[in-house]
């Protein structure tokens, strides 16, 4: 498996390439000859970074969005427009709901940006599923990530609309990739809303496998309480991985 980061929030000085940066994540995901985008950064400038990078998005074979947050699934419909008719997306069955960041001084809509009817008019061959589904030969989508710990919280600001006001969003939605090679399970999350350790015990579960080589991408363990920091890191000193390469988006 090659990992590619087309879009994040952080671009080096250095770099030589007129890459974008933004608040959002996009990676690519090559296995064999599977070559599939793993969410959508917040808007069509996951695009040009793909092109700039020398990947036309017509060689993509695949799109899974992790949850619907518009940090996440903002590109999509350059990409769709971009990417031939048919490819496949992935998708969880509940990212499509109405929600929202809820602070005392702000509500701002946070979920994907465009009406689902709209983006599937575009193209794609969509594929939502809340079960675990094998994309290549040892790369899963999670499905529902079941929340067995009992220190990892979704964030408290998150919120879904509902007829009686708003309330509490579990993000039942939040799902991330698994590949098991030789030495063990790779994690690659988005916002990993369900907790890092609950998304990792559920990828032993779907893989059969028992050790974890590594973790890439976004953790939400930014807003998290200490107690929660700390017991997460605790565990992964417990597995202790080969590498740990965290997203600075999320």
């Amino acid at each position: 498996m090659k990992i590619t980061v087309v879009m994040d929030n952080n671009v080096p000085f250095n770099l030589r390439r007129p890459l974008v940066a933004e608040h959002g994540i996009s990676f690519l995901v090559d296995v064999g000859e599977q070559r599939i985008l793993y969410d959508t950064g917040q808007t069509g400038a996951v695009v040009s970074n793909l092109t700039t990078l020398g990947i036309p998005p017509s060689t993509l074979t695949g799109i899974v969005l992790s949850h619907g947050h518009y940090d996440h699934t903002g590109g999509l419909l350059a990409v769709l427009r971009a990417a031939s008719n048919n490819i496949p997306v992935t998708i969880h069955t509940r990212a499509f709901v109405d929600r929202y960041s809820v602070t005392p001084a702000l509500r701002s809509p946070v979920g994907i940006p465009f009406a689902e009817n709209y983006l599937k008019s575009i193209g794609g061959d969509w594929r939502p599923t809340d079960i675990p589904t094998e994309l290549a030969d040892g790369l899963w989508f999670s499905g529902t990530i079941p929340r067995v710990t009992d220190f990892e919280v979704v964030d408290v600001r998150l919120k879904l609309a509902a007829a009686a006001g708003d309330e509490p969003d579990p993000m039942n939605d939040d799902s991330v990739l698994y590949f098991v090679g030789n030495h063990g399970l790779v994690v690659v999350g988005g916002c990993t809303h369900s907790g890092l350790v609950n998304a990792v015990l559920h990828g032993f579960t779907v893989t059969g496998a028992n050790r974890l080589q590594g973790w890439i991408g976004g953790t939400h363990l930014g807003p998290a309480t200490k107690d929660q920091q700390d017991r997460t890191i605790a565990r992964l000193v417990e597995w202790n991985p080969d590498f740990v390469a965290v997203s600075l988006a999320a």
